[in-house]
């Protein structure tokens, strides 16, 4: 596939940023141009090279478009990149693990999402097995994403909780990891966002069957730390919601989506966070130790 001009200068520095090599910029090193700059922390949904692919061009183009410098920071695992997040080392996410009620008083602000169509927390297998009902993943390895994935983790493993099964939980760092490890045969099921396992299933040729889903639930957030001036905020946000609606930021869209399986309809909108509703109400309920 060639390469679009538009971006792929902007993919390979910021590439070279999110994986923390020195690179020098304008006689300053990495680490000084990231002082000047918002660090945007994805949570990982695939591997660290696929969200670099994703990312990066959409980085570039909101700093430019914005006039507010952002830099990708994106840790090996899900949870790493949470870690980030929690130790207040960045200020923008894109991510649904901000959303119980002690980490609310963080003062996370959303301002936009993905446009995609609802996702599903799930338990799959490959379509070959002869596992049928959750009841037989007693006693049997399952996969999830990692600890702080909510779709594809706390969701899935709740209701394996609240059914009393007892399935052995592994964590592979990102949904890739973990449909490789599914579809190798060396778990008996996964724990899944159903768009990641959908566009997984598309890009390596995979065929599974659905054990169980859960209620519909959007997309990750844009959220923007509560110490980031509101103008810089809304200026970010403009440029996210905007990004489709001009031919460059367009054509940056349909490209990367490419490279992850999504649509050339996923592009960003504004969010007052009143869709996340469901993911707060999730942890009135929850297992305690998944609160």
């Amino acid at each position: 596939m060639k390469t679009n001009p538009v971006f792929s200068a902007a993919k390979r520095l910021a590439m070279k940023l999110a994986l923390g090599l020195a690179l020098p910029l304008c006689g300053l090193t990495a680490q000084a141009a990231e002082e000047q700059a918002y660090r945007f922390s994805p949570v990982n949904q695939a591997s660290i090279a696929l969200s670099a692919d994703y990312w990066n061009p959409i980085v570039a183009y909101v700093s430019e478009k914005s006039g507010v410098k952002l830099v990708l920071k994106i840790g090996r695992t899900s949870a790493d990149t949470t870690a980030y997040v929690l130790a207040q080392e960045v200020e923008f996410v894109f991510s649904n693990h901000l959303f119980s009620p002690e980490r609310d008083k963080l003062g996370w602000k959303v301002f936009g999402r993905r446009l995609t169509p609802p996702i599903h927390g799930q338990l799959i297998v490959p379509a070959e097995s002869t596992i049928t009902d959750l009841t037989q993943l007693g006693g049997k390895d399952v996969v999830y994403p990692g600890p702080e994935a909510f779709v594809s983790y706390k969701v899935p493993y709740a209701q394996l909780l609240n059914q009393k099964v007892d399935a052995k939980v592994v964590f592979a760092g990102n949904t890739d990891s973990a449909l490789a490890q599914l579809f190798s045969g060396r778990v008996a099921a996964a724990g899944v966002n159903s768009q990641l396992a959908e566009n997984y299933a598309r890009r390596e040729g995979k065929k599974f069957r659905v054990l169980w889903s859960s209620e519909p639930l959007h997309d990750l957030a844009l959220m923007a730390a509560a110490k980031v001036p509101e103008k810089d905020v809304q200026a970010v946000a403009k440029a996210f919601a905007g990004m489709h609606k001009d031919p460059k930021g367009q054509a940056i869209l349909q490209e990367v989506s490419k490279h992850i399986g999504l649509t050339q309809e996923a592009y960003f909108i504004n969010s007052d966070g009143s869709e996340y509703a469901p993911y707060r109400k999730f942890y009135q309920t929850a297992p305690a130790q998944l609160r």
